[in-house]
């Protein structure tokens, strides 16, 4: 009805209006025209209202659906966090399994928003190799004759195979008549590989704990680690928690053996790891030796753990090493600095200084794990590969990420280290 109205009325004003002035050159706007104009905006404006509320509710479900996806990722990054401890207790084993069914569910975009105090998309997400290559030596049947060899360990699968798995094959090999087992002291790592991989792995009370219900009765125990440091010294309070449970229980030397009173303290083992690590650092550079390194301008620098703990003169001890065989253009560095002149940047002004161009890379560590992948070879501007880089004093800089674990020579210096102690 109003709109009839409203073009009653217009036509009659029209109709007056052409009765007084009589034709005009300009076309007169008609009332359909006009009804016309006045309903498009009509319906326009209700369109775009339209339109302006579909928007609110696609940006409204956008928004939730972000909170909801951060959401997700939030309670998988708090399932890595509390599996990411060292300590084992009766609710270890449901967590991991937790942690993996949340992350499976996620979806690749919900992985990637994965941050938490300790977790990150690489926690479960980094392809680090075949975990079904590796062999956790968790069985039972040990029989009274046991050699435990103890690792930090790691959670990389191909360096955990190649290394640690390397020199416990080494170890059996030299010793078929004994049972060989493993054991870490990182619940951190066992936790992981567990949860990632459902690989169980023995912490040291574990394993000590299977020794016993299997009846073991002589007890050799080989540590991996580099030397006398605070893990060993955890590995020896273990060890003697349970030393009364077997008749006999003997300790073998770490790989770079007794630490001694200061830096130019050096002994047969350091020599032979200096050497064996050198060569196969040389190898794998493409060069015939080491002086054909050097006439090419090229320093290795050999990069380890560091500690606090006393026995840091030890890095101190392998550069004496490195100088008293003549590896004029080799390096010792640490991660954690420790000692001071084994930190990155004292390591980058002593290779500068010494004139060398091209540098390479290569761990002073058994396994080839996170340090060497990350802290030494990383993307990140604080990786050893990057800081090198920054410096600007190189033409080259080149990493190998290699185990010592895996050298032939190395697992032959364990094997030996295994044999003295069972003689005592």
């Amino acid at each position: 009805m109003k709109k009839k109205f409203i073009v009653t009325l217009l036509t009659s004003a029209m109709t007056c209006s052409l009765a007084l002035t009589g034709c005009s050159k300009e076309t007169p706007t008609s009332a359909g025209n006009t009804v016309q104009t006045e309903e498009g905006s009509t319906e326009n404006a209700e369109s775009a209202g339209e339109n302006d509320s579909q928007d609110q509710t696609d940006e409204s479900e956008a928004g939730d659906n972000a909170v909801s996806d951060q959401e997700a990722a939030d309670e998988v990054a708090a399932l890595i966090d509390a599996i990411y401890v060292q300590e084992r207790t009766e609710d270890t084993d449901a967590q991991c399994a937790q942690a993996k069914e949340a992350w499976d569910a996620l979806t690749d975009a919900q992985k990637e928003l994965v941050e938490g105090e300790e977790a990150d998309p690489d926690y479960f997400g980094r392809d680090t190799g075949d975990a079904s290559k590796d062999d956790p030596r968790n069985q039972d049947d040990i029989g009274e004759n046991e050699i435990l060899v103890v690792s930090f360990g790691t959670s990389f699968n191909d360096s955990r195979v190649d290394d640690i798995k390397g020199i416990e094959d080494a170890i059996q090999a030299a010793n078929p008549d004994w049972s060989v087992r493993r054991a870490f002291t990182a619940q951190i790592i066992i936790n992981h590989v567990q949860a990632r991989d459902k690989e169980f792995i023995d912490n040291m009370d574990q394993a000590m704990e299977r020794a016993v219900a299997n009846g073991v009765k002589n007890l050799v125990i080989q540590p991996t680690h580099l030397m006398h440091g605070a893990e060993y010294d955890e590995l020896m309070e273990v060890v003697e928690a349970y030393r009364s449970q077997f008749e006999t229980v003997k300790v073998a030397e770490p790989l770079l053996g007794e630490v001694g009173a200061d830096a130019t303290v050096i002994n047969a083992d350091k020599e032979a790891v200096a050497k064996a690590l050198t060569e196969a650092a040389v190898k794998d550079a493409g060069f015939e030796d080491l002086s054909a390194a050097m006439e090419d301008g090229v320093a290795f620098v050999f990069m380890g753990h560091g500690t606090y703990h006393t026995a840091k003169v030890s890095y101190t001890q392998m550069q004496s090493q490195m100088e008293a065989l003549g590896y004029n253009n080799v390096f010792i560095g640490t991660v954690e600095g420790n000692p001071e002149e084994t930190s990155c940047e004292a390591v980058i002004d002593a290779v500068a200084q010494a004139g060398y161009k091209k540098v390479i890379l290569r761990p002073l560590m058994v396994v080839a794990g996170d340090h060497a992948n990350n802290d030494m070879a990383g993307e990140d501007e604080d990786s050893w590969l990057s800081m090198f880089n920054a410096s600007g004093n190189f033409d080259s800089v080149d990493a190998q990420i290699t185990g010592l674990g895996s050298i032939e020579v190395i697992q032959k210096l364990y094997v030996e280290h295994t044999a003295a102690v069972m003689k005592d």
